[in-house]
């Protein structure tokens, strides 16, 4: 497990225990985002002796301390995927007839300032403080058009 993670174990008073270690691994070898279900199955392949329950627990956990961001795709599921530090913002385009996810971070400069000032206004209407956003875009891949 890189070093990184240990520091925010520590900083949240958790231990980097085995099943948090192998799951942090399965997201660290495939970068992609992952359901409970396929996190499970990535450790039973590997031969890791980890419940469906540890699985979900762990993932709640990781997902609170910041570790893995937590992404719902409209199929019914949730997905995981690894928090990169130096990861630029990201969005994502989801292909509603194969379920393919695209990670879209080339955002033009217009799109960057409509978003920034859509969150202001938003912030200002509500009285609310914004942290962070998830912006998805639902149509049809290259190879389901």
């Amino acid at each position: 497990m890189k070093r990184k993670w240990k520091e925010i174990f520590h900083s949240f008073d958790k231990r980097p225990t085995p099943s948090r270690c192998a799951i942090l691994e399965v997201f660290e070898e495939g970068k992609r985002h992952l359901s409970a279900e396929e996190v499970y199955e990535q450790l039973r392949r590997k031969n890791k002796k980890v419940g469906i329950a540890t699985v979900y627990r762990n993932l709640d956990l990781l997902s609170r301390m910041g570790i893995l961001r937590r992404v719902n795709f409209g199929d019914g599921r949730e997905h995981y995927e690894l928090v990169q530090p130096s990861e630029t913002h990201h969005h994502h385009l989801v292909c509603v007839n194969c379920g393919r996810v695209i990670d879209y971070s080339e955002l033009m400069d217009e799109e960057r300032e409509f978003l920034d000032r859509l969150e202001k206004e938003l912030e200002k209407k509500h009285n609310f403080r914004i942290q962070s956003h998830q912006v998805y875009f639902y149509g049809l891949c290259k190879n389901c058009q």
